[in-house]
This record gives structure tokens, C-alpha cells and sequence, in this order.
């Protein structure tokens, strides 16, 4: 996931307990709202299915019990996998609104002690701005089935530089009361002594980091310092009941990376001899032997690292010994370290990860001699050929191939980058998993490795939906009933809702920001996105309901990227005419499916464009509270008289299929710097002018589908705050009466991106998540 992969502002308090429900399959239980009743409507909601799609920087095995391991997302959230489906379930879909930036997890726990208890250290950014509320700690007794939420008095970084070290939070693998907690922002070294009901900072502890990426950038994204990264136990030094007397604290600051306490963490002194220039990423402490691992790099990552060292301490002795693969003084270390795992069962046994390397690809490295000697998961042959330990099976997830046919030495798809959680099952020597920026790799045959057989990865991320969602369609007719816009991962033609699909080519885009398609030729869809895999073009065209696409032949001169938002790109009625709203350049029509361009007139650039579902001749366009009206096709536009509609925050509109001149709008935001008004207005009129519906306190974004039955007005969906409730919503009443469709089990965080009804399936709804994928739900 890339560090824009927010979008814009979100806001709902957490419910404060978690589904206990299937990951894909989560019954809700809603409530109505109409002149004070209430009445209940069950929904059952699943993802439309992607399969992972975004960074997962921590995978944790439980140490004590066989087959329960944890992920964790820097966006999406946490799971536990299902070891009976082989699917991870999520655990974390209960948070809400208010709380959406608890969903970027830093640091999973799972207790070896009491199998049952799982903590999260969770917290997206560090960034006021970025994301109000503070950071906790989630703490579950029932394996995060239900959770308690501890307040911290700082902000973590589940999205920030730095995500994939640690992990961050230990439970005392002796004392299971005891949890450390490494902080960065300066904040220091943090414990629990009541299994995470409260913290207090280790005022002992003598470091508080001081690595910054970029020190002139002190309230940016990578102005904060990186701080404590992790703490490891000797548990050899403690027994059932009492603290672990000795362990190991690594730290941001490239003079004084690793500290020692004997005595339960009442004094501490750095470790003599220790290495210094790097970042230590991942420390692994070997029970039987008494050696300590460390991997380095040179950077915090998880994008970036050119130099970095293995190494080994004897903790006996307090001897190092540097093991790198490649170490840092050869010129053929280009990369840092990072990702690094022992094998519980033969301890000699170890594989770590390249942190990143882009070209041609990251390397997995494994010894069985405990770091004397390595061998690659793949090699460089002389005719720029490879030579590869593995195969690859990625039909549970075929768009990791982004579409790409790279020459050699780079392949596809690639073993993976941001590499940063690889993970030996502690209990099965030929079972690992490890993370990408995209996905989790496995193979259960690890061991043949070893005898120079093939170890046969594949696609392990069955049920864990990270992607940010940019934008959901659903055409009245077609093969698919679902196109998705996605960031990082392009989008896709959803003919499947339960399986995978490929990702849209031709061109290929790393996100796609908007869509639409023309309400009364359904079969022409457009699409707007940032290129890449070798591509240029921003926009694309098909007129086969998207089984095919073409880019276009020009662009607006000065384009620099898509659109701001999913109303960036809009298509006539009958598909003839397109109106564009792109970065970098002024808002343009084109009368021959982007082969020319032409700038529109009246309106200002960045305006977000709507077209009407009925008149091919009408298009709608909003900026800055001032709605705009266009009846000559796009070509020219003119602000109509409406007043009071929101002049900031996150705006969205949308003309309802079927009725012209139909147009319903939400948006604002509570913020004091920006005051504006928030809710919900339709107008009936073209955007003449706008009635505010007084039930919705807080409106963000609107979606039509099939009308109920008997009902000629089609089902309206929103997330939205109704009658001071936060949730998603149906009304088959054109706003009159409001049904909540989920309940506080089921809230996923930030919902006010993008959200539609299907337009065939009377109740069904799609809506965008940021970080969980896309949601789609029926009526039970």
C-alpha cells in the first residue's frame, strides 16, 4: 500500500465489540428509522472478492498453540486464519467512523501463555491531520472475537515509514500479564503489568530512538523519529508465573541499535560490541541455542533500503558475528535486510528477506547451518536468465501479474517486495508464509528446499481484502454486475463476486480513482487512472461492457493524473459524449471516445462531473459549494442559483437513473478550521435548486439501485449519520423513512467513498472501504 492510500476525511465511534461472525459471510441485524419506530432487517454482508491486495507487514505464528497465527495490515485491519477453510478471518470490521484509524495495525501480540489472548497496537498515522484520534491498544480474550479498547496518549503509525519492523508489542512468554510496547515519536519504551488495561512509560529505559527520515520535515510523513522497534525475551530466564529477567530492546539510532535488562526491565545497558550504521528491523531470539539474530537496513522501508548486514550475537559470550548473506562492504549488497524467521524445530535453520529490491526482484535467502552458510530462492544466470528454487501459483489471485510481460532478468509475478514479515511455522518446519506489498505467499514443502527440490509457492490470502477503494459501478446490464476502481491494484470486472478477477488492461492502471457508464447504453463504460506497466495513457473506453478496452488517443494538454475523486470522469446517457475532470489540466469533453479533446467552458479545473441518467444533452458539474449545469453536452457550463450546499470536506453527488433533472447530494464536514454545512439535499430540478433532508445530520456519499418491489423510485443507499446514528443506510421511499442495513458488529471503519445499489437485485448494495476491500450486502 502506498503512503497516499488515505483518502479523504472520515469520522463514527467504535462499537467497541467485534463480529463474531465469518469473515465473508456476516450477518447483520438493522434497524429503521421512520417518526420515532424502530423495526429490524437482517443483512448478510461478504467481500466481492479481490484476495489481499495490499501491504501485510506482520504475520505471527502463537508459539504454544499449533495453526493460530495472525496478520496484520498497515490499512486493513487484523485476522486470524481459519485453518479449516484456510481463510483469514477479520477481526477488526467492528470499528467505526470516529475510530477509522485504528485499522492500521503496527503490532500484533498473540499469548503463548493464555492462547486465547490477542493485542493489537493500533493506530494509522502520526499525523494529526491524517488521523484525529489517538492510538490503543485492542485487547481480546476470545482470539478477537469481542475486544476492549486502551486509550494511549500518542499516535503509532500503522501507514507510516517504519511499519513492517518489529513487532512492537510482546506479551512475557512467562508472565503473560506483562506487555512492552515500543513507541516511536520519541515516547520510549512502554509496559503493561495488567494484561494492556493500563501502560506506563519504562522511565528507566535510556533510548528513545533518534533516526528521522527527514528532519526538515517535522509534522510530515516522514518527520517523526522511528523509536523503540521491539522487544525480544530470553525466556530461558524466567518460569510460569514470574517476569523473564533478561531481554532485548532494538532501537532507532544507528550508534545504539540493541539494549540488554537482567532484571526485568528494572535497568538496562546497551549490548557491548554490538554493529552500528543500520536500522535493525527484525530481532530473533534462538531458546535453544542462545543466539540472537538481527537484521539491518539502512532505511526505516518498507520502500526504500540499499545497504544492510545478518548478524548473530552469542548472548554466552556477548560475541557478533556478521552472517549477512551478502554482507553491506560488498558491492553486491544493494538491498537492506529485513523480513527473518528461525525454525522452531531445527534451530540452525534460518531464512530472511531482502527488505526491497525493486529490480529484478527481492530475494528470500535460507541457511541451515545457523548463518554460515546461504542459499538464494533464485539465481542470475549468464544470458540475464534465472534460476529459480520455486514455482509460483497465483490462480487464487491472477491479477498479480499486473499485467505485465517484463524482459529478463524480471519476471512475473514476482516473488514480492516490502518483504518485511517472513514467518517459519513453529510447529512445521515445511510450512512458512510471508508478506508482500500485495499479498501473502506460502508453501507447505519448505523442506525440499533444502534437497534442491522446488518449493511451490502460492497465493495465501484467501478472505484478507486490504484494497482502498477509489470507486464501485453497477451497470443495468452485462455479464458483471460489479466494476470496481481500486488503488495500487488498478481495478476489475467483477463477472465472479466470489472469485478473483483479472485486473483491467489495455491500458493498465496502479489506481483508478472514477468510472462510469452511460445509463441508457450500459454496454459503454469509461475509466480513468494513473498508468503503469509501461503505459501512459489516463483514460479508457469500452464498448463490449468491459470485457475489452481501449486507451485513449489523446489527452487534455497538461494532464498529470486521473481526478481527484470517483466524479472525475462522466458519460452521456446514450455514451456518445464524455466530460473529464483530470489533474493538471481543464475540465474537457470529447465527442469520439477520447480520441480528441476539447476544453470546457464555464467551470473551474478539479470540478467534480456528474452526467444526467436520462438527457444524453445534460451534464452536471460542483465545486466549492457552486453547482453547475451543462445542456449543450459538456461543450459549456453555467452555475445555477442553488445556495447552502456544502463548500468543503468530502463532497459527493449523483443524478438518479431514470428521473432527469433528478440529482441528490451529501457531504461537509465538522471541521472548525473549515465551516461548512454537512448532510444530504436532492434536487428535482437540474440543480436549480436543493432541498436539505433533515433526518441525515451528516451526509457523504449516495448510491440508487433496483426499486422495491412496487416501488417506481429506485432504492437509495448512503453511509451517512441518520437521526444520530452513523451507519450504512437503505430508503425504498425516496428519503422519507431510513433503514440501517448494518449494525455496530459490522461498520468498517471509513465508508464514504463510493457506494451503490445494483440496479438487477433490489437491496443489494456495494460500498467501498478504505482498506477492506469492497463490501457487498443482501437482505437476508
Amino acid at each position: 500500500m502506498s503512503p497516499d492510500s488515505h483518502l479523504s476525511r472520515r469520522g463514527l465511534l467504535a462499537a467497541g465489540a467485534a463480529a463474531a461472525a465469518l469473515p465473508v459471510l456476516a450477518p447483520s441485524t438493522a434497524s429503521a428509522h421512520a417518526n420515532g419506530k424502530t423495526r429490524r432487517t437482517p443483512y448478510t454482508f461478504r467481500n466481492a472478492e479481490i484476495v489481499g491486495g495490499g501491504f501485510v507487514h506482520g504475520i505471527v505464528f502463537n508459539q504454544r498453540e499449533p495453526g493460530l497465527v495472525y496478520a496484520r495490515t498497515d490499512i486493513g485491519g487484523a485476522y486470524r486464519l481459519d485453518t479449516a477453510t484456510k481463510r483469514w478471518i477479520p477481526l477488526t470490521d467492528w470499528i467505526g467512523w470516529d475510530e477509522y484509524g485504528h485499522t492500521g495495525i503496527i503490532s500484533v501480540a498473540t499469548d503463548e501463555v493464555d492462547p486465547d489472548r490477542v493485542y493489537l497496537a493500533a493506530g494509522t498515522y502520526t499525523m494529526p491531520e491524517w488521523d484525529p484520534s489517538m492510538a490503543a491498544i485492542l485487547r481480546s480474550t476470545d482470539r478477537g472475537r469481542t475486544w476492549k479498547s486502551t486509550a494511549l496518549p500518542f499516535r503509532l503509525g500503522g501507514n507510516m515509514p517504519g511499519r513492517g519492523i518489529g513487532e512492537r508489542l510482546v506479551i512475557d512468554p512467562n508472565r503473560n500479564g506483562i506487555l512492552y510496547l515500543g513507541v516511536r515519536g520519541g515516547h520510549g519504551l512502554w509496559r503493561s503489568t495488567d494484561h494492556g488495561r493500563t501502560f506506563a512509560k519504562v522511565t528507566s529505559f535510556p533510548n528513545p530512538g533518534n533516526f528521522v527520515i527527514d528532519p526538515t520535515d517535522p509534522d510530515g510523513y516522514n518527520g517523526d523519529n522511528l523509536g523503540v522497534l521491539q522487544v525480544v525475551f530470553d525466556k530461558r530466564t524466567g518460569r510460569a508465573g514470574r517476569a523473564t529477567r533478561t531481554l532485548y530492546v532494538t532501537v532507532a539510532d544507528k550508534d545504539n541499535i540493541l539494549y540488554r535488562s537482567t532484571d526485568a526491565g528494572v535497568t538496562w545497558e546497551r549490548v557491548p560490541g554490538q554493529p552500528t550504521g543500520f536500522i535493525p528491523h527484525h530481532a530473533v531470539f534462538d531458546h535453544a541455542g542462545g543466539y540472537l539474530y538481527l537484521a539491518t537496513s539502512n532505511t526505516a522501508g518498507p520502500y526504500d533500503g540499499s545497504k544492510g548486514d545478518v548478524w548473530k550475537l552469542d548472548t554466552a559470550t556477548d560475541t557478533w558475528t556478521r552472517i549477512s548473506p551478502v554482507p553491506s562492504t560488498s558491492d553486491d549488497n544493494k538491498y537492506g535486510y529485513s523480513g527473518l524467521t528461525i525454525d522452531r524445530q531445527n534451530p540452525d535453520t534460518l531464512m530472511v528477506s531482502t527488505q526491497i529490491n525493486w529490480y529484478p526482484d527481492c530475494l528470500l535467502f535460507r541457511s541451515t547451518d545457523g548463518g554460515a552458510s546461504w542459499t538464494r530462492a533464485w539465481e542470475l544466470g549468464t544470458d540475464s536468465g534465472r534460476t529459480l528454487r520455486y514455482d509460483m501459483d497465483i490462480s487464487a489471485a491472477p491479477w498479480l501479474t499486473w499485467n505485465a510481460s517484463p524482459s529478463l532478468p524480471e519476471m512475473t509475478p514476482k516473488l514480492g517486495w516490502m518483504m518485511e514479515s517472513v514467518q517459519i511455522d513453529p510447529f512445521d518446519s515445511g510450512h512458512f508464509m510471508y508478506g508482500t506489498g500485495a499479498t501473502i505467499y506460502g508453501a507447505d514443502n519448505l523442506t525440499d528446499w533444502d534437497s534442491g527440490g522446488t518449493v511451490h509457492l502460492s497465493v495465501r490470502a484467501q478472505g484478507l481484502e486490504e484494497c482502498s477503494i477509489g470507486c464501485v459501478i453497477s451497470p443495468p446490464a452485462g455479464a458483471a454486475h460489479l466494476f470496481s476502481g481500486v488503488g495500487d491494484v488498478g481495478g476489475f470486472r467483477h463477472t465472479d463476486l466470489h472469485k478473483a478477477p483479472k485486473m483491467y488492461d489495455s491500458p493498465t492502471f496502479g489506481a483508478t480513482p472514477a468510472m462510469d457508464y452511460a445509463e441508457l447504453a450500459p454496454h459503454t463504460i469509461v475509466r480513468v487512472g494513473n498508468p503503469t506497466s509501461g503505459w501512459t495513457q489516463h483514460f479508457a473506453i469500452s464498448t463490449d461492457s468491459g470485457a475489452t478496452w481501449t486507451p485513449s488517443g489523446s489527452e487534455p494538454p497538461g494532464v498529470t493524473g486521473a481526478g481527484v475523486d470517483d466524479q472525475a470522469v462522466a458519460v452521456s446517457a446514450d455514451g456518445r459524449r464524455i466530460v473529464w475532470s483530470p489533474a493538471g489540466a481543464p475540465v474537457s469533453w470529447s465527442d469520439d471516445h477520447g480520441a480528441t479533446w476539447t476544453a470546457s467552458k464555464g467551470l473551474p479545473a478539479g470540478a467534480a462531473v456528474r452526467s444526467d441518467r436520462v438527457n444524453p444533452a445534460k451534464f452536471y458539474a460542483c465545486d466549492s459549494g457552486v453547482f453547475y449545469l451543462s445542456t449543450d453536452g459538456g461543450k459549456s457550463f453555467t452555475a445555477t442559483a442553488a445556495t447552502g450546499l456544502p463548500t468543503a470536506g468530502n463532497v459527493r453527488f449523483k443524478p438518479v437513473p431514470g428521473h432527469e433533472g433528478d440529482i441528490w447530494l451529501a457531504g461537509g464536514t465538522t471541521k472548525p478550521a473549515t465551516p461548512t454545512p454537512y448532510g444530504m439535499w436532492r434536487s428535482t430540478d437540474s440543480g436549480t435548486s436543493f432541498t436539505r433532508f433533515t433526518a441525515v445530520d451528516q451526509g457523504d456519499v449516495v448510491g440508487f439501485g433496483k426499486a422495491a418491489p412496487g416501488a417506481k423510485y429506485p432504492a437509495v443507499y448512503t453511509s451517512s449519520k441518520i437521526h444520530g446514528v452513523r451507519g450504512i443506510f437503505r430508503s425504498d421511499d425516496a428519503g422519507r423513512t431510513w433503514t440501517r442495513i448494518n449494525d455496530d458488529r459490522h461498520q468498517y471503519a471509513w465508508t464514504g467513498n463510493t457506494i451503490t445499489g445494483d440496479p438487477r437485485v433490489h437491496g443489494r448494495v456495494y460500498f467501498g472501504t478504505n482498506g477492506r476491500g469492497i463490501i457487498y450486502g443482501d437482505p437476508r
